[in-house]
């Protein structure tokens, strides 16, 4: 076969991402303390950028100073096409273990130099985040940058251990919105700040919802985890162990006499001799008072609102970026008139153009990624209004294509929105992921049902039972058709034995063992 050569033409479409949109991207991901020693990093490489001087007085022309940008519930529609990340691209502060007097330490000897400080005064605001950026590193715009090693070597913190049993936990949307909020109210030795009846007021809900979380918190490992005080993380090891009897329970609830080594005062209240007392303070030595410890140690940081939520006198909400956590950087152009014009090699002119492109991508790009944030923000509030006025059990079902949807933006540019992402209300700081749960759809209108809204329908039809009546999970499934809610039985099932609910056939037994008993 002969060789020969031809010239083609052949047209094609390729989709390409240029190195500055793939960092305007990343930045959107980044949480403020990211984001900021991104712009540190940036500062210290490209000689025509400044950090802007909250003391001055004359603002330079091309520069990025956010301004006090807020909007009401009724947003200003743009035209999507100056979007470039539009749909067209891609209890007290003290240790609970001070409860013992200064001579228990015979007992515990590291009790004594403990001074661990509280999340209690911190409220809120505080959560611990050092595990947040440890994985992945910060951006600075090279994947070469990603170290295998700092993935290998990074510790598993207890705030880690705790979220990681938390998502294999079968709490509902709403508890689990619960419990996140109390794992970031334990501290490194485990116990948890704050009183139940602050939470309960915070999140606008009752005493026993949250009581409800904390026991199942509390089974959480390490044993003694979840504590609110030194007797009660005593007390959950000696239950997990099977040695909590009324006489443990006697002495765990006299713990100060332990303390004071008044071992006679022990004997009475406990009602015995001297043997078993000896044994009783054996197996209180052998259990851990700060279970928390046995994890790597994590910084806490006060984590700061990148949104402020507040509601006007007419009753809509005011939302506000916080111009606090947004880096302030300027291009200095009369620098680079400078240096352009003392420029005479071709790769200085280069260097110094590229410099200036940069420079005016990074404000191009600070500036989107803060109207994104209020955007998305803005939306959320609209969607969960009722959360901010009533409270965590009236969290609508919401997910990310409802809110690309209605601001016109893609659902990916929205994830990265609501990743690490904080709006500050009068109910507490939230993540802005917090504010998405998943949903059912309704057979009857064009409506969503929340899941959890699912499940209370269930638990309260299975409750109505009676021994004669036992509903089967395809007569729920009719019955909850005829509540307009169109679910399949895989999913009821599903719903049920994630409630502890057992099937139709144990239930029918129970009942009639309840019956026969009664008689």
């Amino acid at each position: 076969m002969a060789l020969s050569h031809r010239l083609e033409l052949r047209q094609s479409q390729s989709l390409v991402m240029t190195p500055q949109l793939q960092q305007a991207i990343k930045l959107l991901q980044l949480s403020n303390i990211d984001l900021n020693e991104f712009v540190e990093g940036e500062l210290e490489r490209n000689p025509l950028l400044e950090a802007r001087d909250p003391n001055a007085d004359v603002v330079p022309q091309a520069n990025y100073e956010p301004e006090q940008v807020s909007e009401n519930l009724e947003p200003q529609r743009r035209d999507s096409s100056d979007d470039w990340l539009s749909k067209s691209s891609d209890k007290t502060s003290e240790d609970p273990s001070a409860n013992l007097d200064m001579r228990a330490e015979d007992m515990y000897p590291d009790l004594a130099g403990s001074d661990k400080s509280s999340l209690a005064d911190q409220g809120w605001n505080s959560v611990k985040q050092g595990s947040t950026s440890s994985s992945g590193g910060s951006f600075n715009g090279s994947s070469s940058d990603y170290n295998l090693e700092s993935f290998v070597q990074s510790e598993v913190t207890l705030h880690g251990h705790l979220e990681e049993q938390l998502s294999l936990s079968k709490l509902n949307p709403v508890q689990r919105l619960i419990a996140s909020h109390m794992i970031d109210m334990v501290d490194e030795l485990g116990y948890m700040r704050g009183s139940l009846e602050t939470i309960a007021m915070q999140l606008g809900t009752s005493i026993e919802a949250i009581e409800t979380v904390l026991t199942e918190l509390q089974r959480f490992e390490p044993t003694g985890i979840f504590a609110r005080d030194l007797s009660e993380c005593l007390r959950l090891q000696l239950i997990e162990l099977n040695r909590f009897d009324p006489a443990m329970e006697a002495l765990l609830d006299n713990i100060h006499l332990l303390g004071a080594h008044n071992f006679s005062g022990l004997k009475k209240v406990c009602q015995v001799d001297d043997d078993d007392l000896t044994d009783m303070i054996s197996e209180i030595k052998m259990l851990n008072p700060k279970p928390g410890l046995k994890f790597g140690s994590e910084s806490v940081q006060t984590v700061v609102p990148d949104v402020f939520v507040s509601q006007r006198n007419d009753g809509s909400w005011h939302i506000e970026l916080n111009t606090e956590t947004l880096p302030k950087v300027l291009v200095n152009k009369s620098y680079y008139t400078s240096v352009s014009d003392k420029a005479r090699h071709g790769k200085d002119k280069e260097y110094i153009q590229d410099c200036l492109q940069t420079a005016n991508w990074l404000v191009k790009s600070l500036d989107q990624r803060a109207r994104t944030i209020l955007k998305v923000s803005q939306e959320i509030v609209r969607q969960q209004d009722a959360f901010f006025s009533h409270g965590v059990e009236h969290l609508r079902p919401l997910n990310l294509r409802v809110v690309a949807d209605a601001i016109d933006m893609h659902e990916s540019t929205v994830s990265r929105v609501t990743s690490n992402k904080y709006m500050g209300t009068s109910r507490g700081v939230f993540e802005l992921k917090y504010f998405f749960t998943s949903a059912i759809s309704s057979s009857d209108s064009d409506d969503m049902v929340s899941s959890e809204a699912v499940r209370h329908h269930i638990r309260q039809l299975i409750e109505a039972e009676t021994a004669d009546n036992i509903l089967s999970d395809d007569k729920l499934v009719a019955s909850l058709k005829g509540k307009g809610v169109d679910i399949a039985r895989r999913t009821v099932a599903k719903y049920r034995e994630a409630m502890g609910i057992p099937s139709s056939v144990q239930r029918r037994r129970q009942k009639r063992m309840a019956q026969h008993m009664a008689v």
